[in-house]
């Protein structure tokens, strides 16, 4: 079974769709995915996207996909690449895909000189987190990231 990773094209704008909302499933947040298929094309695909995203197949049949964005880091001073999703359906995890796309994403981020890769990760989701620890990624326990999103961040952008 041969596993192959490339970039995403537009027309695989659907089948990260719904990756996506399968990825939500499993995090028990369906009811928060309001994206559509046009906000996928135009955010991922269009000239000026900030984000990029890979698709994973085996033997020519999806299987996942990662969503990623340079961030920076001041202390560094250097570059560092953001995951924001890594999925990989259930029936093929555990076959070292999901594995095979962080390392992808990790080799891109060493030629491009970035000083960090990193990512967010449910506290409940036990699988996930062991997986990461296998590969040596550690928790940044010490920080407590916050958010601003919706009606609050419209409010706060906009105070009269």
């Amino acid at each position: 079974m041969t596993l192959h990773i490339r970039p995403a094209r537009h027309d695989d704008a659907a089948q990260i769709l719904a990756f996506i909302t399968e990825l939500a499933e499993y995090e028990r947040a369906r009811h928060e995915v309001i994206a559509s298929l046009e906000d996928i094309q135009r955010t991922l695909f269009d000239d000026g996207a900030k984000a990029s995203s890979l698709i994973c197949e085996r033997d020519g049949q999806a299987i996942g996909y990662a969503v990623y964005f340079y961030s920076y880091s001041t202390w560094l001073g250097r570059n560092g690449i953001y995951l924001e999703d890594l999925y990989i359906t259930p029936e093929q995890r555990g076959s070292g895909a999901g594995k095979q796309l962080l390392r992808h994403i990790a080799i891109e981020a060493c030629e491009n000189g970035c000083g960090r890769l990193e990512w967010s990760v449910l506290d409940w989701n036990e699988p996930a987190i062991q997986f990461y620890r296998s590969i040596g990624a550690a928790p940044q326990d010490e920080w407590v990231r916050y958010r601003l999103e919706g009606d609050t961040l419209k409010a706060f952008a906009n105070p009269d």
